[in-house]
């Protein structure tokens, strides 16, 4: 139903490559090949690159693709999937950090000793942050438009949504919360015939700004500000998992 690239983010390499056997053992990936072509981020960067220059090709000649990668991984944190690169991007759990790790054990009490900040308090507003990193490489300009999908039922909860951005808050309309996979896809049909009519230009004309707007809008050198903005589509549906 979703045309030209999919990308969807997973929480750790591990849980990734369970999944992908599981959907495997299930036929999920023989039905999917069969409308798209599948690329994989792994560790090695010259693979992930050549799997992303693929994913790309697939996307431009109209066979669309699906790219499968890692919260906190390259493809998360430099690689941006505007236009027809990402017309929808799933993400598969909450990506918390590991907290065994001895820096983050480190930073947790160097937080807690000086200014107070609970180790739970600063873990959820981290995975939050990364949550809205990775959702947000699909919607790069004021004109795009994508679909987020988050698969996990913790994003149901008032204390996880209420530390995602402003911009991505105001599409987790109640509508689109605790969704089932056919509810969720009723949605998705609904959104992508909307984006699909053609553009009045006059509507179009008064949400963009002209270059002296913008020119007037930006800050001066000295000042420590900025001025953003950007739009989206939401839903999200709970995991299995």
């Amino acid at each position: 139903a979703i045309p030209d690239g999919v990308v969807a983010f997973f929480t750790s390499y591990s849980y990734m490559e369970s999944i992908i056997s599981e959907w495997d053992g299930m036929g999920v990936l023989r039905q999917l090949t069969k409308h798209k072509l599948v690329f994989i981020e792994t560790k090695d960067v010259v693979e992930t690159t050549l799997a992303l220059d693929n994913y790309r090709r697939a996307c431009d000649s109209g066979r669309g693709a699906v790219f499968l990668s890692v919260a906190r991984g390259k493809v998360s944190e430099g690689i941006n999937f505007d236009r027809h690169y990402g017309r929808a991007v799933i993400l598969f759990g909450v990506p918390f950090q590991y907290t065994l790790s001895h820096v983050l054990r480190a930073r947790l009490e160097y937080l807690q000793t000086h200014y107070q900040i609970r180790e739970q308090d600063f873990l959820n507003f981290d995975a939050l942050r990364q949550s809205s990193q990775c959702v947000g490489r699909v919607i790069r300009s004021k004109t795009d438009y994508g679909l987020m999908i988050f698969a996990d039922s913790r994003y149901n909860r008032h204390d996880k949504r209420s530390k995602l951005p402003k911009w991505i808050q105001q599409f987790l309309l109640d509508a689109f919360l605790n969704l089932s996979t056919d509810m969720a896809l009723q949605h998705v049909k609904q959104f992508l015939r909307l984006m699909a009519q053609p553009i009045d230009q006059a509507a179009l004309q008064s949400v963009l700004l002209t270059l002296d707007e913008v020119n007037q809008m930006n800050p001066r050198p000295e000042q420590n500000s900025e001025v953003a903005g950007e739009g989206g589509a939401m839903l999200t549906e709970p995991s299995s998992a």
